[in-house]
Parts: structure tokens; sequence; C-alpha cells
């Protein structure tokens, strides 16, 4: 093979900064902080970040976890996938450190059951929107939530062993156990055999839905 077909370098960053994910990320930032009338230092008390942290943020010099971008979100009245939506049609990644995922409150969340969201991609050109959440179960119930919503969902078990309702099934889940299955069935956990219980949960659905 000649030299010449080797000659494109599939590492090369483009030199186009609009197409970097934090960029995006900052002028996103900036703009809700002017449309809310807010200057940085006021950002800066409402959020707890520092203003160089934050002017960080806003230039695009630096990547923010899920819980920053979540705590700017909130503070701005805005919702968490705004800060990405000029960035569509790129391919995205998103690195989330152990112990940064953001806390969710999902419908029938209860003292010692948890919902951590591992990550976020927003609007993509797969047409896909995928939600991975790390689910820790640490006290029983009388009552177990019962899901029922759009796409396919897929969990493995990590830790402990839950039996797990999917329509009119349940399932006995062990660690190293996967359950995959249409999410639009109701299905959630019958009992907690052996806690704590700590299992991923995958959820795809079409995007707009």
């Amino acid at each position: 093979m000649s030299a010449a077909l080797l000659a494109q370098d599939p590492h090369k960053v483009s030199e186009e900064r609009e197409n970097i994910l934090e960029v995006a990320i900052g002028r996103e930032v900036r703009a809700f902080r002017h449309q809310s009338g807010m200057t940085i230092a006021d950002l800066s008390t409402r959020t707890g970040l520092s203003i160089g942290m934050l002017s960080k943020i806003e230039n695009g010099n630096t990547s923010p976890s899920l819980s920053t971008l979540q705590t700017l979100a909130h503070a701005m009245s805005v919702p968490l996938t705004s800060f990405f939506r000029r960035f569509e049609d790129v391919h995205l990644a998103v690195h989330t450190k152990a112990g940064e995922g953001v806390e969710i409150e999902r419908r029938g969340t209860r003292a010692g059951h948890q919902y951590q969201l591992l990550g976020h991609l927003g609007a993509n050109t797969s047409g896909v929107v995928v939600e991975p959440y790390l689910i820790t179960l640490t006290s029983d119930s009388d009552v177990f939530p019962t899901f029922q919503h759009e796409g396919i969902e897929m969990l493995y078990m990590v830790e402990g062993e839950v039996d797990y309702r999917h329509g009119n099934n349940v399932y006995p889940l062990k660690p190293g156990d996967t359950l995959f299955f249409d999410a639009d069935a109701p299905h959630g956990p019958e009992a907690l055999v052996k806690l704590p219980a700590r299992f991923l949960s995958i959820i795809s659905y079409v995007q707009g839905k």
C-alpha cells in the first residue's frame, strides 16, 4: 500500500473550534446567563461555583461534569439538554467519572431508591435517545414502583438480588444477569431479595417521544 493512501490521520483533531463540545456548551451557558440578566458574579453566588471556573466553562476551556451542568441549568431555570442544542449534528461522547452521575427523581422514587443518570447526549444524528442509569436500592418498601414508558430497556445486575416483574412474568436477577425487554409493558422490582441491590438500566427510545 502506498504512502499516499495513508496520508489521512484518523486521530487529527479538527481546527474548527465551533465543533468542540466545550465551546458549544460554554456559549450556551453565557447566552442563558445574559438572557437571565445575571452577571458572572451573580451566577457564582447562585451556584457556589467560582467566578474563575464559570469563566473557564463559558470560554470552552474546561469540560464541566453532568452535576455542574445540572447546577447551572437549575440556577438559570433551563433544561439540562439546552446546553447541547447547538451541537446536535456532532458525534458526541460524555465521560462521567465515578460518583459524578446526576441523581434523578423518577415517578415512584422513594427513600432507599437512588437513580443516577450516567450520561446524556440530547438530540443526535442517530434519532435515538439513550438514558443510562445506575439504580441502587438500599432499603425494603411495602409497595414498589411500576414503570411503563416508550422504548426498550436493558437491565444488568451488578450487586444483590432482585425479583423483577415485566408484564405477567417475574425474573430472578442475580449479579451478572441481564434482562432486555419492551418498556411499554408494566415493569419494576417485585421483591428485593438481597440488599443492597445495584443494577444498570439502559433505556432507549425514538427521539421526540
